[in-house]
């Protein structure tokens, strides 16, 4: 059970703040000078004054603010070092009296534990650096592309952008957290990069900054930095709409839908993008993306109960699927991803068998390790159609296997889909196996 002693927490980092002779802002320009040295977006870029009004807030007793994943990554790896530069993490540091400060914020052993693997992780290396930056000869590339422009050449960029598909193929198996920390400097040498006239391989260089911006806002949104997320996905659409193909604006428009749909429940905002990505998905190349953006569009029309136009949009879906090709660039979208959105409309349409076959399928298609999040909201899905078809024992079953996969991911929307499920078991709060539920989540999810 986490127990939270707020006032204790304020003290605590007040104390390491003045043990070290910094004020508010000395500690706030700290903060920011290690964000750069990070590539922490976007306090790498925010003013001193608005960072010491937030530690401000922090130390106060009477205020409810807490440092966030970004600043506690940043205060771990400033408090893991020593004023002459050495490393200190045992017994009696600054870094192990944060440590204590951010469990009395309320900051779970499990959180507690990333921060203590990415500082170490980060301690192996030479300052850090070979955790988040690039290879050292893709740097050196990149440096000297200012004084050249030219010389941001096919290699160099395949190079990054195979270090976003790396980033992006650890979702589910790495913490969110140390991902962001991997991308930020892709995404900071795509904003440079993009600035720099008579550029070099400038369309190819629009598509790596639309898969990293893109990745970035996904990943923001798992780590709960929505107006971070909302940034990232509106640099990603425009960088986008710069390509001729519109299959990549549809892919960002796509995931875009879905970020708004769990960040705010807004279904309108949500509706909005989700038909701007079917029309682009129309005028591009790719037939996975214009599948999924139908899949996506149903899905949204849906939760509205608009059953009739969910079941158009899901036609449209599926006769697509049947067009794809083994050649598709966008590849990854097909018919196993597609009847999990076919059970979640089969759900809100109140058809549970028909949502129990169709869930069933695509739970058993998602066996890969980057699977992992979306096998965990399929779960859940399929858990709620065995309740609906009067099992609830059955229900629970799955969920056990769905917070198994939700703890070991940190997926955010698996977690929200659990917790409606747990509300659809109610009436059924008595029996043991609902104790036993109970457990688990609180083991697994809430307590860890």
């Amino acid at each position: 059970m986490i127990t939270t002693d707020r006032a204790a927490g304020a003290h605590l980092l007040r104390q390491l703040r003045e043990a070290r002779g910094w004020s508010w802002t000395d500690l706030a320009r700290a903060l920011r000078d290690t964000a750069r040295q990070l590539a922490v977006a976007p306090l790498m870029d925010r003013k001193v004054a608005s960072i010491q009004r937030t530690v401000a807030r922090w130390e106060s007793v009477s205020d409810r603010t807490s440092p966030g994943e970004r600043y506690q990554f940043l205060l771990a790896h400033l408090y893991a070092r020593t004023p002459s530069g050495g490393l200190a993490l045992g017994p009696g540091s600054d870094f192990e009296a944060l440590l204590d400060a951010l469990r009395h914020f309320g900051t779970s052993p499990h959180r507690v534990h990333q921060l203590v693997d990415l500082v170490i992780h980060s301690a192996r290396s030479d300052e850090g650096e070979s955790l988040m930056l690039p290879s050292p000869s893709t740097q050196l590339s990149l440096v000297a592309v200012p004084r050249d422009p030219s010389k941001l050449d096919h290699d160099v960029i395949g190079r990054l952008h195979d270090s976003v598909k790396t980033i992006k193929a650890q979702v589910g198996v790495t913490p969110f957290v140390r991902l962001q920390l991997q991308l930020a400097p892709i995404v900071e040498s795509c904003r440079q990069l993009l600035e720099l006239d008579q550029i070099g391989s400038r369309n190819e260089l629009i598509l790596l900054a639309t898969a990293a911006y893109s990745l970035a806002g996904r990943l923001a949104f798992e780590t709960r930095d929505d107006e971070v997320a909302t940034a990232f996905y509106a640099d990603a659409t425009g960088a986008a709409g710069q390509l001729t193909d519109r299959s990549h604006r549809a892919a960002v428009r796509t995931s875009h839908t879905m970020v708004t749909l769990h960040a705010t429940n807004d279904l309108e905002a949500a509706r909005e993008i989700a038909r701007a990505a079917t029309v682009d998905a129309h005028r591009g190349s790719s037939y996975a993306i214009r599948a999924r953006a139908h899949a996506v569009h149903a899905e949204i029309c849906a939760r509205a109960g608009q059953a009739s136009e969910a079941a158009t949009a899901l036609d449209r879906a599926w006769k697509t699927v049947d067009q794809l090709t083994v050649d598709d660039p966008h590849g990854g979208f097909d018919g196993d991803r597609l009847n999990g959105f076919d059970g979640l409309c089969a759900l809100h349409a109140g058809d549970a068998a028909h949502a129990h076959d169709s869930l069933d399928r695509s739970v058993s298609a998602l066996r890969l390790s980057r699977d992992a999040v979306q096998r965990g909201i399929v779960s859940t899905d399929l858990a709620l159609a065995r309740l609906r078809l009067g099992d609830p024992a059955a229900c629970v079953d799955l969920l056990h296997e769905a917070i198994d996969i939700t703890a070991a991911t940190g997926g955010r929307v698996p977690a929200q889909r659990i917790r409606l499920a747990r509300h659809h078991l109610r009436p059924w709060r008595t029996e043991d196996f609902m104790v036993e539920l109970d457990d688990h989540i609180h083991d697994a999810l809430i307590g860890r």
